[in-house]
């Protein structure tokens, strides 16, 4: 009997323990990433999290029931997380509504179209529940580097009229996605202030299938041509891409330096001097996929060039690797065969797992329409990104080490705009101590972007931007 009593006292705790597990989740950690483009709030467990959301527009807030947990400290910091200066999330409450069920309150500064998913354990996280917060009105890109530049040249100068509109002095063709129909700004006479912002441009949008004829360039920059081709007045624009972000920090070096805040602070260096230049007379500008510390998917950093046109797309990282020996600075450019090398190879596969790690939401609706453009790279876009990646590596071994003298190549997802000229650079191995030091300097991120800058220019000087035809 006794024996009976425990194997079913033991079947009962047996029961007991499973229906634990189930309804028993811990909150490890709460994050909130705030931005521009949209902003989210990640709640990380030791087990995937269920949970029912729900979305009240008027006034705007999000409010999402977790079931299986219960109120702890961890998910009682949340509320403090949000800042003042959020362009999405006025705050966040959070309590007990019922046994075993924690309600969130998302209050909203603005209408948002929401997307709540999990996420498994990769890497040094454990199960993720995500929400990102997509404000519902969007800015364009494009033109909020055309009203930049506008609002440069419409400064005034001394003893010269201020009353001119300069949105009458620009003339511009903007593409759209495929869904959408061309439009164009005024067609107003053109100025002299204005001769150096008109811009025109392709449909950005490539369906599959379709020929890619966009910018294709001369095949060999340093052969003689017949007629060169003439400069043209138009914003040259330069997409530079910091990787990783948010939830990715990328390569952490020995003394806890992260990735995404070096590069970052590289790119912002970069945009310094690129908004400052111009070639042949042409203004240009910096556009960033990302401007502050948050995670953007593979794709949408090649979308985001498209979609504003770039005539370069220069993306920025930090090197790592298992040992603190390699050093120096590489440039990679695109393959559409196999890697030039072993080490080119692993370095692609690692920085495609970008998105595993950020945490991408496989269910988005667009995500495989715009993974699929990814794969529509052309033998042009890849000969001028070598020319490209030559001329930035040359510059770059003037101001430190080179850990390979020539250009690599390997299937980079970030690297295939099929239209747009794209390198990586790794400035330096993060994972080597002398160099985590190099790149949290201020004189070594000063000589690199100069260094950038000057490979920037070289490349133009060989292959001057050429006219965009209109393409419908």
């Amino acid at each position: 009997m006794k024996r009976r009593d425990l194997l079913q006292s033991g079947a009962v705790m047996l029961l007991l323990g499973a229906h634990h597990i189930a309804r028993g989740g811990i909150i490890l950690a709460v994050r909130v990433w705030p931005a521009q483009e949209y902003s989210r709030v990640t709640i990380e467990s030791d087990t995937q999290l269920q949970f029912k959301q729900y979305f009240v527009p008027n006034p705007p807030r999000l409010a999402v029931d977790v079931e299986g947990i219960t109120l702890n400290q961890a998910l009682k910091e949340l509320v403090a997380k949000v800042g003042p200066t959020d362009p999405t999330i006025h705050g966040i409450r959070v309590g007990q509504f019922s046994p075993g069920v924690v309600r969130l309150v998302v209050d909203l500064k603005q209408p948002i179209t929401p997307q709540v998913f999990t996420l498994p354990p990769v890497a040094a996280y454990q199960h993720r529940m995500v929400f990102d917060l997509y404000p519902t009105k969007v800015i364009d890109p494009l033109e909020a580097l055309i009203a930049d530049r506008l609002q440069d040249s419409a400064a005034p100068k001394s003893g010269a009229s201020t009353t001119t509109d300069p949105l009458g002095d620009l003339m511009l063709e903007k593409a759209q996605k495929p869904s959408d129909s061309v439009k164009s700004a005024s067609s107003m006479p053109m100025t002299s202030s204005s001769k150096n912002v008109i811009v025109s441009v392709a449909t950005s949008a490539v369906q599959a299938g379709s020929k890619v004829n966009n910018d294709i360039r001369k095949s060999d920059a340093t052969s003689t041509m017949a007629t060169p081709p003439a400069a043209t007045d138009r914003l040259i624009i330069i997409a530079l891409d910091a990787g990783h972000g948010g939830e990715d920090p990328g390569a952490i070096g020995p003394g806890g330096t992260f990735e995404k805040d070096v590069v970052l602070r590289l790119a912002h260096r970069m945009r310094d001097r690129i908004n400052a230049r111009t070639i042949n007379g042409n203004a240009m500008r910096a556009f960033l996929t990302r401007d502050a510390d948050f995670f953007v998917p593979l794709h949408s950093r090649v979308d985001k060039a498209r979609r504003v046109q770039a005539d370069l797309f220069i993306s920025l990282h930090a090197d790592a690797f298992f040992t603190p020996h390699p050093q120096g600075a590489s440039v990679f450019a695109l393959s559409q065969g196999g890697a030039s090398s072993t080490a080119a190879r692993w370095m692609a596969d690692k920085e495609n797992k970008a998105d595993l790690i950020g945490g991408l939401n496989v269910k988005a609706k667009d995500a495989q329409v715009k993974r699929a453009l990814l794969d529509m790279s052309t033998s042009a876009q890849i000969r001028d990104s070598l020319r490209l990646g030559g001329a930035m590596l040359g510059e770059i071994g003037r101001v430190g080490n080179l850990h390979k003298n020539r250009v690599e190549q390997a299937g980079f997802a970030v690297l295939k705009a099929p239209d747009i000229p794209s390198v990586l650079v790794e400035a330096a191995f993060i994972s080597n101590p002398t160099e985590e030091a190099k790149l949290n300097s201020d004189a070594y991120q000063e000589d690199l972007a100069d260094a950038l800058m000057r490979g920037i220019e070289r490349y133009f000087s060989s292959n001057p931007p050429l006219a965009r035809n209109r393409s419908v």
